[in-house]
């Protein structure tokens, strides 16, 4: 009887030592998150990150590579995409580039969504290569949305979000 209380006092300690050490690291990650915050400087009144700027060119050429490629006859598995399938893409990526161009955290957020489902789909990829360059096609892909999703990272720290007027 007296093994079986000393264990249960033996776990309780150690359940508080555990909340104790996990209070301990959440106070050091705070202290980090703070420092981090206070370094960044927000975005000048006309100010745009360069990634965002790339982000904003890129959204564009898409969008336009879209009209372009319907207006030209392009096909998809042998047929002609529906009207109703080129527009919404061309006009999300086309309103996405002018709210990166005006650097709206909004369309920097949506960016980043959209790179980061074009890195599941090239990670996805990879394992159905069925050739060299397919494999090297998604590794450059994986490369390049990688790469610019983590540097919007800090652009869209700095761009902040807009404060919300409260509700009356």
């Amino acid at each position: 009887m007296a093994s079986r209380e000393r264990r249960r006092a033996e776990r309780s300690k150690r359940k508080a030592r555990s909340v104790e050490r996990r209070d301990q690291i959440a106070a050091s990650y705070e202290g980090r998150n703070r420092a981090a915050r206070e370094a960044l400087e927000p975005l000048a009144q006309d100010e745009r990150p360069p990634v965002v700027t790339v982000g904003a060119v890129i959204s564009g050429l898409i969008a336009a590579s879209v009209v372009i490629a319907y207006l030209a006859g392009a096909e998809v598995n042998g047929e002609r995409p529906p009207i109703l399938q080129v527009i919404p893409s061309a006009v999300v990526m086309g309103v996405m580039s002018f709210g990166m161009w005006r650097a709206r955290y909004w369309a920097v957020l949506g960016f980043q969504a959209i790179l980061a489902l074009l890195i599941l789909a090239a990670a996805l990829g990879l394992v159905s290569a069925g050739s060299a360059a397919q494999l090297v096609g998604n590794l450059t892909l994986i490369a390049i949305a990688g790469s610019l999703f983590f540097f919007m990272i800090k652009a869209l720290a700095r761009i902040q979000m807009p404060e919300r007027a409260p509700r009356e």
